[in-house]
């Protein structure tokens, strides 16, 4: 399963992967997007609907993704920037799937080399989007730390983080100076390679290279932290 694969990335990944012979499912935010899809849908695709910027719709998803069944592997590549959802959408959503869908072989985490200039800080943001509280980059950092503490606490689960590089899509614009192969290239192979660099958790990936994270992230009491805030945010806590 593709999230936020109407464009860019995550559209990008979901081709790759459907003319590789792979099972895959999109995702769309609603059904005017979900329309972009309807190639990949006639290729096979599964779908599912829903806005990840709202919490209801969140939990949507993931009750559309069980009723299709188990996923090997989840890419959650659905992201916005300069948005009031950007906490929503890039980090309570990855959570809230990560917790109540059927827990898969591999899960592959959006990061960004932005992360390096979050602020680990949890205090005083507004998790629901109401309020713009948290940057760009705080967000990335906190999806990575997300990987980091499922990685920990879920040894069966291969949990990794992937920055793509500035890419040309609509996001990163059509000045962006990186490939945009490589940028999806990495995600499709920690989803589904044998390759023993891709059988490993916790990592931060970029173009096939692990680097090292913004020291925070393998922090276990922020880890902790982070969770614990949303579970409180949520209702639903990473078991």
């Amino acid at each position: 399963m593709v999230t936020g694969s109407a464009d860019g990335l995550g559209r990008a990944a979901a081709e790759t992967l459907l003319r590789a012979g792979h099972e895959v499912v999109v995702h769309a935010r609603n059904a005017d997007r979900l329309s972009a899809l309807d190639e990949l849908i006639r290729a096979g695709a599964g779908a599912v609907v829903g806005d990840l910027a709202h919490l209801g719709e969140m939990r949507d998803v993931a009750e559309q993704a069980n009723r299709l069944g188990r996923m090997d592997a989840v890419i959650h590549d659905a992201g916005v920037l300069g948005s009031r959802a950007v906490l929503p959408v890039n980090v309570v959503a990855p959570y809230l799937l990560t917790a109540l869908m059927q827990r898969p072989d591999r899960l592959v985490y959006l990061s960004s080399g932005m992360h390096y200039s979050g602020h680990a800080r949890l205090g005083g943001l507004d998790w629901s989007g109401g309020r713009a509280t948290g940057s760009y980059s705080d967000s990335k950092l906190l999806v990575t730390t997300l990987m980091a503490a499922v990685a920990a606490r879920w040894p069966d689960t291969l949990s990794n983080a992937v920055d793509p590089g500035w890419v040309p899509t609509r996001m990163g614009g059509r000045g962006a100076p990186d490939d945009l192969r490589l940028g999806h290239l990495t995600q499709e192979w920690l989803a589904t390679s044998e390759d023993p660099d891709a059988l490993t958790s916790g990592g931060y990936w970029h173009h096939q290279r692990r680097r090292e994270p913004h020291p925070s992230v393998h922090d276990e009491h922020f880890q902790r932290d982070l969770l614990d805030e949303l579970a409180r945010f949520t209702g639903v806590g990473l078991t």
